[in-house]
């Protein structure tokens, strides 16, 4: 199949582009390359060294033999997108382009306009390229299981059957995002369904957990494709954060009491979750959720963890409890569905001690490149 992945640079995405790659398909990446000047606005790096995306690029096909093709633009210029539909042609898209950080979209009012018209924009650029180039195009679209926040009700996948006065009806789950990246997606969500409905277009909304670890398959041939490892207070996740955090022997970072709960999941299967949705379309004018997390932690559970890990390594590691700096429920009901990529063949890879072991070596690999500096969260929802 011929494959867009729109956001091929960065964290997923690369992971994506070669994993689909290897698996015989076509693929092409579009990026802005936006990603890596932000690790220059803030002036911080990812734990792992970074290549220029052609040498990247250039490596994978040395090793594979295997061409990803490359277009560089951003898809809020939408003659830009145009051109790039009508040269790819693609048959599925993989979007994974878009500002992906709470707490960047939370800095102030320029990074919170910022988010929303990028991602927003972009997406519904994206929608009016399908409709009017290519209307049979399946639309993989990353979204979060952020969008839901934290109702005291199980979450499930994308609808809800609500009985409301004697009738009946299946409805979009109600969200209570928790950020102005989180409501981003929520707008994304509500579009790419509209669209859905009144053009026949097909979509899978993917609302991925937190993700973990750094190792494919594929990204693990070479240290050119080695993928990217943020740990800093503004893009890196928890268990990321903490592994690293470990590593160097720095207290982990808990905010709050760590009650706050929430689905987690290997890179390895957000690569394989995307082959699914690939493989398996929506049908046209569907909109299809899929919640994609194969566990839930509480953060302190994870930090525990990560705790017991790094003694078992030799290393000395301290749990911190820090003022919350964001707005949100720390102790909290939290149940949410997520069979239906189980169902399509997804084979989990759970936590456990020998991933943990792989990821906290990992980042003692590389921890002289770790900047102190950028451990403690600087940003406050309430600022």
């Amino acid at each position: 199949m011929r494959v867009l992945v729109i956001g091929g640079d960065g964290y997923c995405g690369w992971a994506t582009a070669l994993y689909l790659s290897n698996r015989g398909h076509d693929v092409a990446i579009l990026d802005s390359l936006i990603r890596r000047h932000w690790d220059a606005e803030l002036c911080v790096e990812t734990l792992t060294p970074i290549a220029p995306i052609q040498h990247r690029l250039q490596r994978w096909q040395d090793l594979t033999g295997k061409k990803i093709g490359l277009y560089i633009g951003d898809i809020c210029n939408y003659h830009f997108l145009e051109r790039a539909m009508l040269e790819f042609q693609p048959e599925a898209i993989v979007h994974f382009g878009e500002q992906r950080s709470a707490p960047y979209s939370m800095i102030d009012r320029e990074h919170a306009v910022f988010t929303q018209v990028n991602n927003v924009v972009g997406t519904l650029n994206l929608l009016y390229a399908i409709h009017t180039h290519n209307p049979d195009c399946h639309l993989v679209k990353l979204g979060t299981m952020g969008e839901y926040g934290t109702p005291n009700i199980d979450i499930e996948e994308g609808y809800i059957t609500i009985e409301h006065n004697g009738r009946k009806d299946t409805l979009p789950y109600p969200k209570q995002p928790g950020s102005f990246y989180h409501l981003s997606k929520v707008h994304d969500s509500h579009n790419i369904h509209f669209a859905c409905r009144i053009w026949g277009l097909r979509a899978t909304d993917l609302n991925q957990g937190v993700v973990y670890g750094v190792l494919t398959e594929e990204t693990g041939m070479d240290e050119l494709l080695i993928n990217r490892l943020d740990y800093d207070g503004i893009f890196g996740t928890a268990l990321n954060r903490f592994c690293i955090q470990a590593a160097i022997g720095h207290p982990l970072t808990v905010y709050g009491k760590g009650g706050q709960t929430r689905g987690f999941l290997d890179i390895r299967d957000t690569v394989r979750c995307i082959e699914l949705a690939v493989n398996n379309p929506a049908a046209p004018g569907e909109f299809r959720v899929l919640n994609q997390f194969t566990e839930q932690f509480s953060v302190g559970d994870l930090a525990h963890k990560v705790q017991e890990a790094g003694k078992a390594l030799g290393l000395k590691v301290e749990i911190q409890h820090l003022e919350n700096p964001r707005v949100e429920k720390e102790e909290h009901y939290f149940n949410a569905k997520n069979t239906k990529l189980l169902d399509l063949g997804l084979q989990p890879h759970y936590l456990s001690d020998s991933l943990l072991d792989s990821l906290l070596n990992f980042a003692i690999k590389y921890k002289d490149r770790v900047d102190v500096n950028h451990i403690l969260p600087k940003v406050k929802w309430r600022a």
